[in-house]
């Protein structure tokens, strides 16, 4: 199965939280209503540097997918 770069989640036990999971590697969940990230990999610590450049470039992506999505509800 082929799955999007981005979905959109909610929970009832957490009814301000707004999760974006990123699918592809590095694989992790965003929290927008505070910002906490929960990487679903584990990292070495060579690939600390890469993480940090490119973790910046996927949550604004988080972002952006999220403002798209819902610009399309209204």
């Amino acid at each position: 199965m082929e799955l999007p770069k981005f979905l959109l989640g909610d929970n009832t036990d957490y009814p301000d939280a707004i999760f974006i999971i990123h699918t592809d590697y590095p694989r992790f969940i965003i929290n927008l209503e505070n910002d906490e990230v929960e990487w679903l990999e584990d990292f070495d610590p060579s690939d600390e540097q890469e993480l940090e450049t490119e973790a910046g470039n996927l949550i604004q992506q988080a972002n952006d997918f999220y403002d798209r999505e819902i610009s399309r509800y209204e």
